[in-house]
Order: structure tokens, then C-alpha cells, then sequence
């Protein structure tokens, strides 16, 4: 079946204190966004990429991409407002039937194994949403104050969200709502069950300087084989 990633790299660097977008930020002498193409592009030698970026940033995105091994496989289109208008734009470049993963382009940790477990997942029940479990004490907020949660039962959710490409693209027809934090929520919408496979702890979002700090450490150690 074809496979195609919705890779979404939005994001500024406000939270990074820098100018500089954090997708774009080096890691070991390569940008953030170059380890997550690259972790796509050996997940399956079919694997077809959807790079979605700002507009102002599709020069620097066009230079990523053939550094990358197999620029062949990676084309680019424009963001939207928000998150899910800019996975809507990139759906919009799927004609085929397919199984579709969208991803956090600052997501780069991520590995080929989790990416193929996805896969596997959403063949057998037509979506699988990468997550793990809690580790924390967890308490929500509540009109009297605040109650522990069981942490047991809670599920800290990750990127790849993976579909197969009818369920993804009709849910994303539909009309934006403030409750749609990411694509699970907005395929829930239409009725569909979601299912959760087990992510990796590694495959954080880059979202602050300690998080660059984090990555470098596990790229050396991969690196290293460790």
C-alpha cells in the first residue's frame, strides 16, 4: 500500500528564545527538520513526503531537502493558519488510496521502527496514534480545586498519527473547531475509534533550549550504538 507523511513544521522560535525557526535549528550540524525527513525516508523505500512549511520559509526548506539522501521523495506546500489548516493543505496533495502519517516536524527523534509500527497499526484497524504513559503524578483542576488522576490510565500522546487516507482526509473536510488539538481529535469527531499503540519516550518535542540539550545527547548515543 502507499505511503505518504504529512510532515508539519510550523513552528517559531519564540519558546527557544531564538529568530530562528526551531525546525530549523542545527543539531549536530544539521537542522532539527533533517533528522525527521531522513527517519521517514528509511521507514520504507516507498515512503513519499509532504514537507509543510511556512511560505516565508520554503527556500530554507528546499536547501534541507536535497541534503537529504532521496530528495526525490519530499515535495513541499504552504502552511495555513493554524495546525490543522496546514495538515489540510498538505492532505489535499494525496490522491491514492494510502495509509497517511502526519507528524510534528520538530518531532525528530522519532525512529523508523515506531514509524513502521504505525503503519502496521493502522492497516489492521484503520488508525494508530503513537503514545505513552505517564510518569508524573498527575492532578487535574477541578471546580473545587484539584483531584489526583490514576496515572495508570493516562496516555501522553505523540506524533506519528497514522490513518488510512479516506478516514483521514473526509474528517479534515470538516469545519475547524478549538477542540481539535491534533488529528486524533479531529478524526474522533466523525465517530471513529482511536487506537493508541506504544511510542518512545526519546521521541520528544523540540520545544525548548533543554530539549536541543536532550536530542543532542540521544543522537550521540546512537550514534555511538549505545
Amino acid at each position: 500500500m502507499e505511503k505518504y507523511a504529512v510532515v508539519v513544521a510550523g513552528g517559531s522560535g519564540l519558546r527557544m528564545g531564538t529568530t530562528v525557526p526551531k525546525q530549523f535549528l542545527e543539531l549536530r550540524g544539521k537542522p532539527v527538520i533533517w533528522y525527521t525527513l531522513t527517519a521517514f525516508l528509511d521507514s520504507f523505500p516507498d515512503m513519499q513526503i509532504i514537507l509543510v512549511l511556512p511560505e516565508q520559509h520554503l527556500q530554507t526548506g528546499q536547501q534541507i531537502l536535497r541534503s537529504t539522501y532521496d530528495p526525490d521523495r519530499i515535495w513541499m506546500t504552504v502552511g495555513g493558519e493554524t495546525r490543522f489548516h496546514s495538515v489540510r493543505n498538505g492532505l489535499q496533495h494525496i490522491r491514492k488510496h494510502s495509509i497517511v502519517f502526519v507528524h510534528d516536524g520538530v518531532r525528530c527523534l522519532l525512529t523508523p521502527e515506531l514509524i513502521r509500527r504505525c503503519y502496521e497499526g493502522a492497516v489492521d484497524k484503520g488508525n494508530a496514534i503513537a503514545a505513552v504513559g505517564a510518569t508524573d503524578s498527575i492532578r487535574i483542576e477541578t471546580f473545587n480545586g484539584n483531584e489526583q488522576l490514576d496515572r495508570n490510565k493516562i496516555r501522553i500522546i505523540q506524533t506519528p498519527q497514522t490513518f488510512y487516507s479516506d478516514i483521514v482526509k473526509s474528517a479534515f473536510e470538516q469545519d475547524f473547531h478549538e477542540s481539535f488539538t491534533d488529528e486524533a481529535s479531529v478524526v474522533e469527531k466523525l465517530g471513529v475509534k482511536i487506537h493508541l499503540i506504544e511510542g518512545e519516550n526519546s521521541n520528544i518535542k523540540i520545544t525548548r533550549p533543554l530539549d536541543l540539550l536532550i536530542a543532542e545527547k540521544v543522537l550521540e548515543e546512537r550514534e555511538m550504538g549505545l
